[in-house]
């Protein structure tokens, strides 16, 4: 029983560790946060496109972003946080 109980602890520490399989949508290879370019930054750069942030947050190494584009159409986009070139997603 012991040994369950620690193997179930393991896997759940494993994937809590583990950010870039947090939605399985898209994941980066980013390298550590202290390279990568802000969020404001990424910010800027869509509203300058025109769109309109309604959130950005981290997702599987890659920014997530919530907003309106240019068309006024509702998006979920995948940033790569260093190159904020857009990342491909897996709709299931």
């Amino acid at each position: 029983m012991k040994i369950v109980i620690a193997a179930a602890a393991l896997a759940v520490m494993a994937v809590a560790a583990d950010p870039g399989h947090a939605t399985g949508l898209a994941t980066c290879q980013s390298g550590p946060e202290s390279g990568w370019r802000s969020q404001d930054a990424l910010k800027q750069r869509l509203t300058g496109q025109g769109w309109q942030i309604r959130r950005i947050k981290v997702d599987g190494g890659c920014y997530e972003v919530y907003a309106l584009d240019d068309k006024g159409q509702r998006v979920e986009a995948y940033f790569h946080p260093v190159t904020f070139e857009p990342v491909a997603t897996e709709r299931n």
